[in-house]
């Protein structure tokens, strides 16, 4: 029987691969989107896009990425409510949804970010175990996964991901690099000594499916490479693959006036490791930063 999969986010920087995937893999698509169905590519009707879960039928799984991004605009306590109400609030909805259904989903795969972790300098690795911090991201992750968790008393198998940056050429974090590193205006923020935890999405893809295949796995999973850099390494691999020069610094206080509090986000950082993915037998195809830059832009 075909596995039936419904998807928030799925027109996000990850759904754009992920939903290709799911279905070159057998499966039936739902991706909840606030775009117009038909304006989107479906896949030779493999995938249903729906404005609201009215019309969803009983699902094997849930997959949960809707957020909107947090460094779209600076953070204003306005700005603040519509990131918790992005992903919250469209957690509590699919909760709502599970609810009401009569043969609720085995599984959901819920997305969270290595902002749960808050700040931590390079010295440190951060696996699973290390605990949350008190800052808005960090909050704000832990209120995502704390809605998330809530299916468990449905008998629902929850496993939550802290997802490090996305390394994606068409979208996402890198396709915004992308313009001034081109130009060879690019260069590492701040000291560049901040720890960056990243993931080529291919791998978080298959990370995903990985999840989705192993019923014995539950709980918070860190979706980063096993190998986070610093900012400059980072910066520098990019501009090595571009083959343009890595000699601009982004000063601190230019990122301020820019993001306010958001800054943080990119001026301090986090080395995460997968420790639990890696122990349950997770390969990696992208594990170091320049093989995933160089296969991101290819």
């Amino acid at each position: 029987m075909t596995m039936k999969i419904v998807v928030t986010g799925g027109t996000g920087c990850i759904g754009h691969q992920l939903l290709p995937t799911l279905v070159s893999a057998g499966y039936r698509v739902w991706a909840l989107t606030r775009q117009s169905p038909q304006t989107l590519d479906n896949l030779g009707g493999h995938i249903t896009y729906v404005n609201d879960l009215s019309s969803v039928p009983d699902m094997d799984a849930v997959i949960n990425l809707a957020g909107e991004g947090v460094l779209d605009a600076r953070w204003s306590e306005s700005r603040k409510q519509i990131l918790m109400d992005s992903r919250i609030g469209t957690t509590r909805l699919l909760l709502d949804w599970m609810k009401k259904r009569q043969q609720p989903p085995q599984t959901l795969i819920s997305g969270s970010a290595v902002g749960y972790y808050g700040y931590h300098g390079s010295d440190r690795r951060i696996d699973e175990s290390v605990s949350p911090q008190d800052d808005f991201a960090s909050r704000l992750c832990q209120q995502w996964e704390a809605s998330a968790q809530e299916a468990e008393a449905l008998g629902i198998r929850v496993c939550t991901m802290r997802i490090g940056v996305v390394l994606a050429a068409n979208a996402g974090a890198l396709a915004r690099m992308l313009p001034p590193f081109k130009l060879g205006l690019g260069g590492p923020i701040a000291t560049g000594e901040q720890m960056f935890s990243w993931i080529q999405r291919e791998d978080l893809v298959a990370m995903i499916l990985f999840l989705l295949h192993s019923p014995e796995l539950s709980g918070p999973f860190n979706a980063t490479s096993p190998m986070p850099v610093t900012n400059q390494q980072f910066s520098k691999a990019l501009a090595r693959a571009l083959r343009r020069p890595c000699w601009l610094t982004v000063p601190a206080y230019a990122m301020r006036l820019m993001l306010g509090e958001a800054a943080d986000l990119l001026i301090k950082g986090q080395a995460v490791i997968p420790e639990r993915l890696e122990k349950a037998g997770f390969s990696f195809r992208f594990a170091d930063i320049d093989s995933a830059i160089e296969h991101s832009l290819a």
